[in-house]
């Protein structure tokens, strides 16, 4: 930082290019989600050369909305045209990052959020007047993006890479145990464990009646007798020494305050029970975070989502989604939390798998 009053003109150059490449990303961003939404990167991956007519035809499309579309992701660099034959092509290497067969390596998946946000906005600037925040109902397709986006990572990893991560848990699994997942929002990572382990309990507790419906209706279709859940506060859980294990998957940032969250969780655990938090990868303090390739996008969205929604709970602290490792360390113990480790899972680079045990 330089408080050199001197008019830099090779800084502004700069400046000035990155700002109209901050300005086309942003627009491609809301391609790329128009791409995923429509199917049309999941249709183009096993097309030829095309034409739009083609390429709409074969995802089931209006014509000349495709064109346009399609135009405006070549300019972009991400799909090739060849003039001559005026045909459209999605190169293999674009494709293993932009369609759903990519799994978690599916960009497209977070470049949601972009439109998501900008939903928002005119809530977003009041509140920066008031400080009230902007409540869970404004974002309308929320529950929709995010069930998506963990759903996948659930199906690629939850199981194979995030049981591991917790020391004989999957033993304990399979003989039988009580878990529940705190803030579970559709609820698929409950019905997933209970799929995989028919002995054990599971619980799902989320403050959203239509997520938690949600939980139900996929229990119900999969005829699982060992998955429920539960409308609750988070916070207050009412819960005493009822499961031998409690996760929260990217949750609990988004609560009003955390402290009292912590306090349920281990309330509501046995003694000697474990605590699996997962949170974003990220420092506690903004200097730390340069170097992360994704902290821009995590405070983006914080700033337009998870830190409004904490605001606009009663008494909401607002901690945001890069609260980060020293301050979620800190209040785990503050809330009588021990052996507090933290953990990464191969499939999931974003985030930070904390483990912690209430005292036997």
């Amino acid at each position: 930082m330089t408080t050199d009053t001197a008019f830099d003109k090779e800084r502004a150059r700069t400046f000035l290019t990155n700002m109209v490449s901050v300005m086309n990303g942003g627009a491609m961003a809301l391609m790329c989600s128009l791409g995923h939404r429509t199917g049309l990167w999941d249709t183009m991956a096993g097309l030829a050369p095309s034409t739009s007519a083609d390429i709409a035809a074969a995802a089931g499309l209006a014509e000349r909305p495709v064109r346009e579309w399609l135009n405006a992701v070549t300019v972009g660099g991400i799909v090739d045209h060849d003039a001559a034959t005026d045909t459209y092509y999605l190169p293999r290497e674009h494709a293993g990052l932009l369609t759903r067969a990519a799994g978690t390596l599916n960009l497209s998946n977070g470049l949601q959020f972009i439109g998501q946000m900008g939903k928002v906005e005119d809530e977003v600037v009041e509140s920066f007047r008031t400080g009230r925040g902007v409540p869970y109902t404004s974002y309308d397709s929320f529950h929709r993006l995010m069930a998506e986006i963990s759903t996948q990572r659930f199906d690629t990893g939850l199981v194979q890479n995030v049981v591991p991560l917790v020391p004989d848990l999957a033993d304990a699994l399979d003989t039988g145990i009580d878990f529940a997942d705190i803030g579970c929002g559709s609820g698929h990572a409950v019905n997933l464990l209970a799929k995989a382990y028919p002995a054990s309990r599971f619980h799902g507790f989320d403050i959203s009646d239509e997520a938690i419906g949600r939980g139900r209706a996929e229990a119900a279709e999969l005829g699982l007798t060992n998955a429920s859940f539960d409308v609750r506060d988070t916070g207050k859980l009412g819960e005493t020494d009822r499961f031998d294990v409690i996760a929260s998957f990217d949750a609990i940032h988004d609560q009003a305050r955390p402290d009292p969250v912590f306090a349920s969780i281990h309330a509501a655990l046995r003694p000697g029970g474990r605590y699996l938090c997962v949170e974003p990868n990220a420092s506690t303090h903004v200097h730390e975070n340069h170097d992360r390739t994704h902290a821009p996008f995590l405070y983006a969205v914080s700033t337009m989502h998870c830190m409004q929604v904490s605001l606009a709970a009663e008494d909401g602290e607002g901690v945001g989604a890069a609260w980060g490792r020293e301050e979620i360390q800190k209040r785990l113990a503050a809330a009588g939390f021990v052996d507090i480790e933290r953990a990464n899972a191969p499939h999931d680079r974003t985030n930070d798998y904390w483990l912690s045990r209430k005292p036997a």
